[in-house]
């Protein structure tokens, strides 16, 4: 079976684990890319960018974490 190409935002909140009005703010903010179809302009995020965005995220967060390591004072 193929995968989806485009995936609702409903879609996209259910793989990432978030809302669906979370996935809508990062679509409108931009953070997140995604395109704008149909008469009614429904989005739709296409499956390729969605797993840039969480590599990119990935390398986000080792970027900050390794710049904000646990003190030893902090609890595990």
């Amino acid at each position: 079976m193929t995968e989806t190409r485009f995936l609702l935002l409903s879609d996209v909140a259910t793989e990432l684990n978030v809302s669906e009005s979370q996935v809508y703010h990062m679509v409108r903010s931009g953070e997140l890319p995604a395109i704008k179809i149909g008469g009614r302009g429904q989005w739709r995020v296409e499956r390729a960018r969605l797993e840039q965005y969480i590599e990119q995220k990935y390398t986000e967060t080792a970027a900050w974490v390794a710049g904000n390591p646990l003190s030893t004072t902090e609890a595990d």
